[in-house]
């Protein structure tokens, strides 16, 4: 059996990224060895029954670099030939409303 079984590993770092009705979570975790790998993982409520939808990509950083160069190159070709418009998003789903699109938040969980 390797470092990596059903049981969630330990976490050492979480960043949560809201956007719009997607919500983007990149976790650094550690190996039973403590070598850090990178969880990204993408929720998104189905809207027939309210459930959270979970896909999730694991990242080790031997990949660090090509998978960079890789998301770099592509996101340039979209820019190249498509107008892309980066949506500055409110939070709607609660009390609190945006004061300009250029606040600073934080979202804690």
């Amino acid at each position: 059996m390797g470092d990596f079984d059903n049981r969630e590993r330990e976490e050492v770092f979480s960043k949560k990224v809201r956007a719009g009705k997607r919500t983007y979570f990149f976790d650094v975790k550690a190996t039973r060895s403590n070598d850090y790998y990178i969880t990204i993982t993408e929720s998104k409520k189905r809207l027939e029954d309210g459930v959270f939808i979970k896909h999730k990509i694991f990242l080790y950083k031997e990949d660090f670099e090509k998978f960079a160069e890789g998301l770099k190159d592509t996101v340039e070709y979209i820019k190249a030939n498509q107008e892309v418009v980066e949506k500055r998003y409110e939070m709607s789903e609660s009390s609190e409303v945006a004061k300009s699109a250029d606040d600073d938040f934080s979202f804690d969980i």
